[in-house]
């Protein structure tokens, strides 16, 4: 699957995509993996509160099941103006 980030996250991380193999059931299974694998996952997404998530461009929260799920997307909170 094809997993997104955006802003402060992307900097963090420091890449906009990646491509992942991934049997993780959830959303926050494939959290898991991601900072297990790399420090700097580790540090983009330590604090999960301040991270939005969505699967094939609809918002979910970090429980969503992942099967068929082609895209996740990691980014901060949005504000309005």
């Amino acid at each position: 699957m094809d997993v997104l980030y955006f802003a402060w996250i992307r900097e963090r991380i420091g890449s906009a995509k990646e491509r992942v193999e991934t049997a993780a059931p959830t959303i926050r299974d494939l959290v898991a993996e991601l900072v297990a694998g790399n420090e700097r996952h580790a540090a983009a997404l330590s604090d999960l509160s301040a991270v939005r998530v969505a699967a094939d461009q609809e918002m979910v929260d970090l429980d969503h099941p992942l099967s068929d799920v082609r895209e996740v997307a990691f980014f901060p909170p949005m504000t309005g103006g």
